[in-house]
């Protein structure tokens, strides 16, 4: 009994799980379950699973067809993939919005908090608006509350806003909202659009998550995601390259 459960400590050291204990309720109930993909379950349960190294970058390729968001095109020397649920910790770790989650942790305390973590995500996206490097977002249910989040950034993306959208919904306000409130129940996008302010139109917002006109992306995403080998969140393609985990730009910047 005793070596069961000190493997499963260990497993839980691997992911950064000890460091979130009793930060958030929602975060602390996920951590204590254990994941809800494939490759992270059977981790907890002691299976050996075989992450890829590498993902199809031509399968990639072909989701820059006007139904994704992507940046750029298709066709540039660098790809990069953000593979993310917005209700996620470790997706709000790697995106840099979220100073009260990452100051949890030493590991991930930011360098503008007195740590030595540069989140990744900020850094990518500076790559994207100088055109230096291509860009594509999808989803995973890393976290399982993301859906009507993940919606929200499809409709925004239609407005041309997608990062004003993301870098509301990767705050402490839209953590909260997303796994507190919403918890994938369309009927409250409103709070959704609240969140929002006046960072995009609002009422396009609301029409657009009314029509449902992408309920279906979320589950769409995922289906693509996990036939590259992929469910873990977030996970960063740079080409075919893979960097997996909350990991600091460093490791972004290495593969680049």
């Amino acid at each position: 009994m005793k070596q069961a459960i000190a493997q499963y400590v260990m497993v839980i050291m691997l992911v950064a799980g000890a460091y979130f204990l009793g930060v958030y309720k929602t975060k602390v109930d996920y951590l204590e379950k254990g994941a809800t993909n494939p490759a992270q379950v059977a981790q907890v349960e002691g299976e050996q699973t075989a992450t890829p190294t590498t993902v199809d970058l031509a399968a990639v390729k072909e989701k820059f067809d006007g139904k994704h968001i992507t940046f750029g095109d298709k066709d540039a020397k660098v790809i990069i993939t953000e593979v993310s649920d917005p209700s996620c910790p470790y997706c709000h770790i790697a995106g840099g919005m979220h100073p009260e989650l990452n100051n949890t942790s030493t590991q991930f305390k930011m360098v503008a908090d007195g740590g030595t973590y540069v989140a990744p995500v900020p850094e990518i996206k500076k790559l994207v608006e100088a055109g230096k490097a291509s860009f594509i977002f999808l989803y995973a249910p890393g976290h399982g509350s993301g859906e009507v989040g993940t919606q929200a950034l499809y409709c925004a993306y239609d407005q041309g806003k997608f990062w004003e959208a993301h870098d509301k919904l990767m705050t402490k306000a839209g953590y909260d909202l997303l796994n507190e409130v919403v918890k994938n129940d369309l009927a409250q996008s409103a709070k959704v659009v609240a969140l929002m302010g006046d960072a995009l139109d609002g009422q396009k917002l609301q029409s657009c998550l009314d029509s449902e006109k992408y309920t279906g992306q979320p589950a769409e995403d995922t289906a693509f995601v996990q036939s590259l080998g992929f469910g873990a969140t977030p996970t960063f393609f740079v080409n075919d390259q893979v960097v997996e985990g909350a990991q600091p730009w460093s490791a972004i910047e290495a593969v680049l």
